[in-house]
């Protein structure tokens, strides 16, 4: 096993040559401590500890995409930060994520088997330590179809088109507004109170409609 250490050592760690019982294991012994968040892909291991500026993005943009449900009158699921895996191949913990579109398949369940179950219809990634396109490998396999991604200035809608993700303009969940001002929000995270960042961005979703 090999490993090299990527950006900043205390924030992420890139490991290579990681068996899929090793992170499973990994998995398993850092359950107390989900403050780490794992990321497997062909025995490439990938282990964040999250900045507070990327968890305080996080929250906004998740409450952005509840927001946008509530004024638009959409059912959404949350799983937040779920673990996803297709054994043997990749495991991943999205920032936020949402089952919509799907969202009757997964009611009650306790459980999400990506053999049998559809993956979220949309991903929330943010990229302030890392980058995400990494993991958008592993979203491809799992055949999610949305991802939105912010990296500390530019956020992006991402949809998966013959097996790779494109930049578009308008989201399949809430289409028809133009989201990709959420950006004009973000650069608003740890400037303006939390509650009245919502507050604003849902009086504009309310302009919108």
């Amino acid at each position: 096993m090999t490993s090299n250490t990527l950006i900043q050592p205390t924030e992420i760690i890139h490991l290579s040559g990681i068996s899929w019982q090793t992170y499973e294991n990994l998995l398993t012994e850092l359950s107390a401590n989900r403050r780490l968040r794992l990321t497997y892909n062909r025995g490439t291991l990938e282990i964040m500890v999250p900045s507070p500026e990327h968890e305080s993005c996080k929250k906004v943009l998740g409450r952005f995409v509840e927001t946008l449900a509530e004024e638009l009158e959409v059912n959404i699921q949350p799983l937040g930060s779920t673990t996803f895996k297709l054994p043997e191949l990749s495991g991943i913990e999205p920032d936020e994520c949402f089952y919509i579109k799907n969202i009757n398949v997964i009611r009650g369940k306790k459980r999400i088997d990506l053999a049998q179950d559809t993956p979220p219809d949309l991903v929330v990634e943010i990229d302030i330590t890392s980058s995400s396109k990494n993991r958008f490998q592993v979203y491809t396999d799992m055949g999610v179809p949305a991802i939105w991604r912010y990296d500390g200035k530019d956020f992006s809608i991402n949809v998966l088109q013959n097996q790779k993700y494109i930049s578009i303009e308008q989201s399949l969940a809430f289409p028809n507004l133009p989201l990709t001002e959420i950006s004009n929000f973000l650069e608003q995270v740890g400037k303006k109170d939390y509650l009245e960042l919502v507050k604003e961005f849902r009086q504009w979703v309310k302009s919108k409609i």
